[in-house]
């Protein structure tokens, strides 16, 4: 399946995408958040979708979507997790998955406006995929680590590089602005994706094509990092783990180039749709 949320920002109804067509299942009684994922939510909406085939109200084209999960009560990000990204930044590539935080604070949907923080000069942009936790997961053994995906989405890693590297600290700061984590379009469930070792994801900035890598070049790979983190903290259903962005950062670029108002994002992954965003100054 793959699910979306649309309607105004903190109102949002479930849907689900059949084939091209968005239809509606507020009749469930659910959104997707902790709960529903926690108590096998996907086969109860996979059954409600088949018993009421035909019948499902039709999600209008123009409706805004908002991010596929509800309220997650983490997002993690993984860095450095492809080697040309981390050789474009100056680092030398990790030898253990860096974990930093992403407040829940700066989720917003796939076409939502991005606004340039006050005082920001370095916005940046990373293309990237996110997992989303199906199950609670506490120290989860890498050949176990499947077992415990819901599924997959889009997500936009928005950067503020001077809040992130030059400020001190750690690099939470420079991730978590409102608005610095656009997600979806849809989530999409295991079956939906083929192989996630071999997707392709792409950024361009005002049409100009900036990142263009795979999956197959990510360092460590999705049960490792699902294992890896479950070693120290519980996940719970819902949590989403963004897993590192290719090279082609405006941070890596000689010179550096940054985001400024009115420029447009464009972004996707295999299976995962695309998005559009569009870059606002803050104004109070």
């Amino acid at each position: 399946m793959k699910l979306f949320r649309y309607g105004p920002a903190g109102h949002e109804k479930p849907g689900v995408l059949q084939g091209e067509q968005r239809y509606d299942v507020a009749g469930f009684g659910e959104d997707y958040n902790e709960a529903f994922f926690a108590t096998d939510g996907l086969q109860r909406l996979a059954a409600f979708v088949a018993a009421n085939a035909g019948q499902l109200p039709v999600v209008a084209a123009a409706e805004r979507l908002g991010p596929p999960v509800a309220r997650p009560s983490k997002i993690l990000c993984i860095g450095l997790n492809y080697s040309d990204h981390a050789h474009e930044m100056g680092l030398t590539p990790p030898t253990e998955p860096i974990i930093f935080l992403k407040a829940t604070t700066a989720l917003v949907g796939s076409c939502d406006d991005i606004i340039i923080p006050r005082n920001s000069v370095k916005t940046d942009w990373e293309v990237e995929l996110a997992v989303v936790i199906g199950r609670r997961a506490s120290y989860v053994e890498v050949s176990e680590a499947a077992d415990y995906i819901a599924g997959y989405m889009l997500h936009n890693d928005v950067s503020e590089r001077e809040f992130q590297m030059e400020r001190g600290g750690t690099w939470t700061k420079g991730k978590s602005c409102d608005t610095f984590a656009p997600m979806g379009p849809y989530l999409a469930t295991p079956d939906e994706m083929g192989d996630v070792n071999n997707l392709r994801l792409w950024l361009t900035v005002n049409g100009e094509e900036m990142q263009d890598g795979n999956t197959a070049n990510l360092i460590f790979d999705i049960p490792f990092i699902v294992s890896y983190v479950s070693q120290f903290m519980t996940l719970l259903p819902g949590d989403i783990i963004s897993t590192g962005s290719p090279a082609g950062v405006g941070s890596g670029l000689k010179p550096p180039r940054y985001l400024r108002p009115g420029d447009v994002l464009e972004l996707g992954i295999d299976n995962l749709g695309t998005a559009r965003q569009v870059l606002k100054a803050y104004a109070g």
